[in-house]
């Protein structure tokens, strides 16, 4: 045995019994699988590193020790990081990504081009600490143009109002590695300078590592003080881990958690009724029908619809969304869109969710938000994430 397959076994040891003694069972897993195949990649791919194997150890090291201190989570200063959070995430994507070269290596065939996913890692790792030109993005959008047969991707529309509805939507921010108090409220900052009609927050406003501190969001959101009554926020699936946190500091903020709930609110635009949908995962369809029931349209509103999961817009009833507002798939977080295509890895699974962009059922429109932030799968790449004005018009 290689001391790199001694020093991977010894680090994957340590990283899923950590996991197991300080956190629990389901997290244990969740670290043995993940851990597990970036192993069996990384060992088969180490000879073909030939010199640049202690560097490429001390990336590995990175990836194991990041698992160990999430056992005890926290948001770590910006050394960590450097030295640990962005090393381990760039070269645990990039190794997933080898996956095609592992297998060719494990039959004691030379992988040609290896290096060639961690080139695209590094991309990624850029992508996903938000480093692009051009970052923010000027959308308009008609709604209530005619109805359509399916749930299908949709045109923008070429009808223009002088006075459109504007709006600035932040989802996903995932407070995190990636995302530091710093970052977004900066994003805050750069949202409440546009002065639009209304700022929506989607959901997902946390990871793992920033549930324990309940001053982080409050201090990231801070800058939209400066918009009172004009701010509101419904539910993303993880905020279900720590719903006490994220309603104590959209509160602090003046911000308007809607759940299940609707808010009548008057703009430059016109009125406008939004409905803040809660996150569920089970009867979606009861459960839209219901909160729509309980919260009839208004007549001469617009009606906003605040949903986070764009996966349940096919279970909205029908007529409820002039303009359905998602996010929760980070854009598809892997894909071509980068380079002006819409395919994500999403769509190479078939997996028939609208992932990002404006899509129609019916009479009724969604905008996907491609995400600010992400989670989960360690990097964004091919499909930046997002800061938008959009600018809404009826035909």
């Amino acid at each position: 045995m290689s001391w790199f397959a001694i020093l991977t076994l010894a680090g994957f040891s340590v990283a899923v019994l950590s996991a197991a003694v300080f956190r629990n069972r389901v997290f244990a897993t969740f670290v043995g699988v993940l851990t597990g195949i970036h192993s069996l990649i990384a060992v088969a791919l180490a000879p073909s590193f030939g010199p640049l194997l202690p560097v490429v150890a001390g990336l590995h090291v990175a990836v194991y020790l990041n698992f160990v201190l999430l056992s005890r989570p926290s948001m770590r200063g910006l050394l960590f990081r450097l030295l640990v959070s962005w090393p381990g995430a760039f070269f645990i994507g990039g190794t997933f990504l080898a996956l095609p070269w592992a297998i060719v290596a494990a039959f004691g065939v030379t992988p040609v081009g290896f290096f060639v996913p961690y080139i695209l890692a590094f991309v990624g790792l850029a992508q996903s600490l938000g480093w692009r030109i051009g970052r923010r993005e000027e959308i308009d959008l008609v709604i209530n143009d005619g109805p359509v047969a399916a749930l299908v991707p949709h045109p923008r529309g070429s009808a223009r109002m002088e006075r459109p509805l504007r709006l600035v939507q932040i989802t996903d921010p995932h407070l995190g590695p990636f995302m530091s108090v710093a970052r977004l409220r900066r994003i805050a900052e750069e949202a409440v300078a546009l002065q639009p009609d209304l700022v929506l927050l989607t959901g997902d406003f946390l990871t793992m590592e920033s549930q324990r501190d309940p001053d982080l969001l409050r201090q990231a959101f801070e800058p939209l003080q400066a918009l009172p009554g004009r701010v509101f926020a419904c539910h993303g699936n993880h905020d279900h881990e720590a719903p006490q946190i994220v309603a104590d500091a959209l509160a602090n903020n003046g911000i308007k958690l809607l759940v299940d709930e609707a808010q009548e609110v008057e703009t430059g635009a016109g009125p406008v009724q939004i409905l803040g949908m809660d996150f569920v995962w089970r009867d979606r369809a009861a459960h839209l029908a219901k909160v729509c029931a309980a919260h009839p349209r208004k007549e001469g509103m617009t009606r906003l619809v605040l949903l986070h999961d764009p996966g349940a817009f096919q279970h909205l009833p029908e007529g409820e969304g002039d303009l359905v507002l998602a996010g929760h798939t980070h854009g598809g977080q892997v894909g071509l869109v980068s380079l002006g295509l819409s395919w994500t890895f999403l769509r190479l699974f078939g997996i028939r969710m609208p992932d990002h962009g404006f899509w129609a059922r019916g009479r009724d429109r969604m905008y996907v938000h491609r995400g600010t932030g992400h989670y989960g799968f360690p990097l964004r790449l091919g499909v930046p994430s997002e800061e938008s004005l959009l600018r809404v018009h009826r035909p």
